[in-house]
């Protein structure tokens, strides 16, 4: 008898052992499983209110919106075009500015000539020799002239031409076929580049 009290005290102990191993363990993996679910719930629920669509906009606010978007596009533009406006009258300034520079430079070795020619005539008594120098200064003059695109008008003996001559007075003809046409030329006209920029000033016979 005391050897089978023994063997059921053995057995006991065995089986609460085992039971208190299953007890530890089984709730350890219940939270383990626990917490999984609970992270792919949350990660679930994240990507669902990814997925969800956003609220549509009601009228009002687009209006809003394009009327916002509208007004920087018109602000953008104006201000652009204010720029290009001040560049553009800048530079029309600067222009009016140098036009005739190069003008003045063609023109710049007639004067130089006409100062020497005043300071080696001051005591000079050679008629000849001083016209001779006019001529010359004249001659350069007109070529620097050309050279710019001005064209004398020659109007002497053609017909008048309202769109070339400015008549100063009529008269008899000296010549039957001199009517209409201009026997005297009081002052000459010039175009630049083919426009007239001053009227040749005549006598017209009639």
């Amino acid at each position: 008898m005391p050897d089978n009290m023994s063997e059921k005290k053995d057995k006991n102990e065995h089986i609460e052992e085992d039971l208190s191993k299953n007890g530890t363990a089984e709730p350890n993996s219940e939270a383990n499983e626990s917490s999984g679910a609970s992270s792919e719930a949350a990660e679930e629920e994240a990507l669902a209110k990814d997925k969800e669509p956003e609220a549509e906009l009601s009228e009002e606010e687009k209006l809003k919106n394009e009327n916002a978007e509208l007004n920087d596009r018109f602000l953008r533009l104006y201000s652009e075009f204010d720029n290009f406006k001040r560049r553009t009258a800048k530079e029309r300034i600067e222009l009016y500015k140098t036009a005739g520079e190069e003008v003045i430079l063609a023109l710049l070795p007639v004067l130089d000539d006409l100062d020497r020619a005043i300071s080696s005539n001051v005591d000079n008594n050679d008629l000849k020799s001083v016209k001779e120098g006019f001529t010359l200064m004249e001659g350069k003059l007109k070529a620097a002239l050309e050279q710019q695109g001005l064209e004398n008008m020659n109007s002497l003996h053609t017909k008048f031409d309202t769109d070339m001559h400015e008549a100063l007075t009529n008269i008899p003809a000296p010549k039957k076929k001199l009517k209409g046409k201009v026997v005297d030329v009081i002052e000459k006209g010039y175009l630049l580049n083919g426009k007239v920029i001053r009227y040749a000033k005549v006598v017209v016979g009639n």
